[in-house]
C-alpha cells in the first residue's frame, strides 16, 4: 500500500509521484468520486495500466467515507497500490487537482505511464467538470483530437445520439419545457420540419445538415432562456451545449453528449459509467442510464418546492439524483449563487464559483450526522436528521 494521503484539506500528490508509484505497482485499485470527470479520469489511468500490463480494479465511492472504506478493505494486501480520484482519509495516492479537471491531470498521467491516452475521453471528463472545450488546460486536448481527425466542430446542440428528440429530452446540458418530456421534444422537432438529407440510409438515424442544426440550436436557445423560471445565467450556461465538437469515429455523437452520459451514469449506474470509461461496449446501457437519470432529475427540478435565502436557493424534492438536479437548478433556475437540492436523506449543492462546498458539506454533516463529499463548486451529503435541520446547518456552514 502506498503511504501518501490527502484529506479534504490536504494537498494532492504530484502526477510524477503517482506515475512512479503506479509503475512499481503489482496491482492498482482506483477509487473514483461519483461524477463524470472523476470516472473519466479513472478510465484514462486504468487504460494506461492495461497498456503496460499492470492489473487493476476500478470502483466508485460517492462520499469521502465510502472511498476511504473501499481503500481500507484492500489494505490487507501489501501488493495493492491505491489511487483515489478525489479525496479520502485513506493511506493512498490522490489525484484531485485544484486548478484543473481530474481528467486532464489523468490524461497527462496516462502519458507518463506509457499509454496512449484518449484525448476525447479526457475532454469529455473536463466538460463534465463544467469546462468549456478548448479553455485553459483543455486546449491541448482539443488540439490533439482535432489533429488526429477525432474531433470536428459543427453547428447544433451537444447530444450523444443522432436522434434529436431523444437527445433534447434527456440532455442535462439544458433545462427547458422539453426537458424530460420526450413527447414534447418529438412535437418540437416535428414542427421544425428539419431537412434530413440522409434519411434513406437504412435504419440509421437521419443526419441533419448544417442549416437544420443552426435552426435547432436557435430553437433550443429560445426555449431555454425564454422559459418562465429561467434565470439570466441560463443563457451563459447554454453556450456549452451549442456548436458542439462531434466525434466522427466515436460511439457518441458529440463530446458534450459523452460528458452528459458519463456524468449521469456516474450517479445513476456507476458500474456502467466505469465500463464506459474503460472503453467497453456498453453504449446502450449507458444511454439507458443517461435517460433515466436525466428524466428523473428534470422532473424533480420542475416539481420541486423552492425557497430563496440570502446566497442560497433551496429546492426540496421527493426523489431525484440530487447531484444532477443541483447542477440543473444552479444553471437554469437559481437566482442565488448556490443551489441546494434536498431529498429525504441526501442532498447536493452546486455553486457558480469556488465556495469550498466540500468543506461546507463536511462541516454540515458534523452537525447532522451522515457522510459528505465535494469539490470547491459541488457537494454531496447524506444526513440523519430532519430536512429542515439539514438546511439550517448547511446555511450556517456556508
Amino acid at each position: 500500500m502506498s503511504h501518501s494521503s490527502r484529506t479534504a484539506d490536504g494537498p494532492a500528490d504530484a502526477a510524477s509521484d503517482i506515475a512512479g508509484a503506479l509503475e512499481r505497482a503489482s496491482f492498482v485499485h482506483i477509487v473514483a468520486r461519483a461524477d463524470g470527470d472523476a470516472v473519466a479520469a479513472a478510465g484514462l489511468v486504468a487504460r494506461a495500466l492495461g497498456d503496460v500490463g499492470t492489473p487493476f480494479q476500478v470502483s466508485v465511492g460517492r462520499t469521502v467515507d465510502a472511498r476511504t472504506e473501499r481503500v481500507v478493505r484492500n489494505e490487507r494486501d501489501a501488493e495493492t497500490t491505491a489511487l483515489v480520484v478525489g479525496s479520502s482519509e485513506a493511506e493512498a495516492h490522490h489525484l484531485d487537482p485544484d486548478d484543473e479537471p481530474a481528467s486532464v491531470a489523468a490524461w497527462r498521467l496516462a502519458g507518463e505511464l506509457g499509454g496512449a491516452p484518449d484525448s476525447v475521453l479526457a475532454l469529455a471528463g473536463a466538460v463534465a467538470a463544467g469546462v468549456t472545450p478548448g479553455a485553459g488546460a483543455t486546449e491541448r486536448l482539443v488540439d490533439a483530437a482535432e489533429t488526429s481527425g477525432r474531433l470536428v466542430r459543427r453547428p447544433g446542440v451537444a447530444i450523444p445520439t443522432e436522434d434529436v428528440a431523444d437527445g433534447l429530452a434527456a440532455s442535462t446540458l439544458v433545462h427547458a419545457p422539453f426537458s424530460g418530456e420526450r413527447a414534447v421534444a418529438d412535437e418540437l422537432v416535428a414542427d421544425l420540419d428539419l431537412d434530413t438529407p440522409d434519411e434513406t440510409q437504412g435504419d440509421a438515424e437521419p443526419q441533419l445538415d448544417d442549416d437544420a442544426r443552426r435552426t435547432l440550436a436557435s430553437l433550443v436557445a429560445v426555449e431555454t432562456v425564454g422559459a418562465d423560471d429561467a434565470t439570466t445565467r441560463a443563457g451563459d450556461v447554454l453556450e456549452r451545449a451549442l456548436r458542439p465538437y462531434t466525434t466522427p469515429d466515436g460511439r457518441f455523437a458529440t463530446v458534450g453528449g459523452l460528458a452528459d452520459v458519463l456524468d449521469c451514469a456516474a450517479v445513476g449506474a456507476p458500474g456502467t459509467g466505469v465500463a464506459l470509461a474503460l472503453g467497453h461496449d456498453v453504449r446502450e446501457g449507458a444511454l439507458d442510464a443517461w435517460r433515466e437519470t436525466a428524466h428523473t432529475a428534470h422532473e424533480a427540478v420542475r416539481e420541486a418546492t423552492t425557497h430563496r435565502y440570502d446566497g442560497v436557493f433551496v429546492a426540496r424534492v421527493d426523489e431525484a439524483p440530487v447531484q444532477v438536479a443541483a447542477r440543473l437548478v444552479r444553471d437554469f433556475r437559481a437566482p442565488e449563487p448556490v443551489a441546494l437540492v434536498v431529498g429525504d436523506d441526501e442532498a447536493a449543492a452546486a455553486a457558480v464559483d469556488d465556495r469550498d462546498l466540500a468543506g461546507v458539506a463536511a462541516r454540515t454533516v458534523t452537525q447532522t450526522g451522515g457522510s459528505a463529499d465535494g469539490t470547491p463548486r459541488t457537494a454531496y451529503a447524506t444526513f440523519e436528521c430532519e430536512t429542515k435541520q439539514f438546511i439550517t446547518a448547511f446555511r450556517e456552514a456556508l
